[in-house]
């Protein structure tokens, strides 16, 4: 099938009752990637949703590719300023979501520079020292387990997590 003729072939979106064109499909999928950056896997399962057919999902990405609605290395770059400064998440976790994604190890070691270590240390010892105050329980042994679990989900090196827990008495 060529692509020329796929902009005639609609996709039934059955929840809505819509059927989408290429064209209308790419239209909505520019303005998806526009209003935040995106992965490929994100586009794909909102195409999905959209019950496009492979041809014309294949066609749409590769648009939105060319002129730059979806760039991977952007999106992981974006993706891991704002779990850090945000969420004040850990480069683990930012890296396990990551992967989720089916993001390159190129793009993650890319988003992880947007990092600075300074400050990583910083909002690290922020997160820690919080967390610390709020825990109400007297046993020494108890409060570290749980600053350490707290500490963990959030995606903090275990080495991090164990230098800062061993000058708490």
């Amino acid at each position: 099938m060529h692509f020329r003729h796929l902009s005639y072939i609609c996709a039934m979106d059955f929840s809505q009752n819509k059927s989408y064109s290429v064209q209308e499909a790419k239209n909505k999928l520019m303005q998806y990637c526009a209003y935040q950056d995106r992965c490929h896997q994100e586009v794909e399962e909102k195409l999905k949703e959209m019950r496009m057919i492979p041809e014309a999902c294949e066609q749409i990405i590769i648009y939105l590719i060319h002129e730059n609605f979806l760039n991977e290395e952007r999106f992981a770059q974006s993706f891991a300023r704002g779990k850090f400064r945000i969420k004040k998440w850990g480069r683990t976790r930012i890296i396990r979501e990551l992967k989720q994604r089916q993001i390159s190890k190129y793009n993650i070691n890319t988003a992880l520079k947007e990092i600075d270590d300074i400050e990583y240390a910083k909002t690290f010892l922020e997160v820690a020292d919080k967390k610390l105050s709020s825990i109400k329980e007297s046993n020494i042994l108890k409060r570290k387990r749980k600053l350490r679990d707290h500490l963990l989900s959030k995606g903090y090196e275990s080495t991090l997590i164990y230098d800062y827990l061993s000058q708490l008495s």
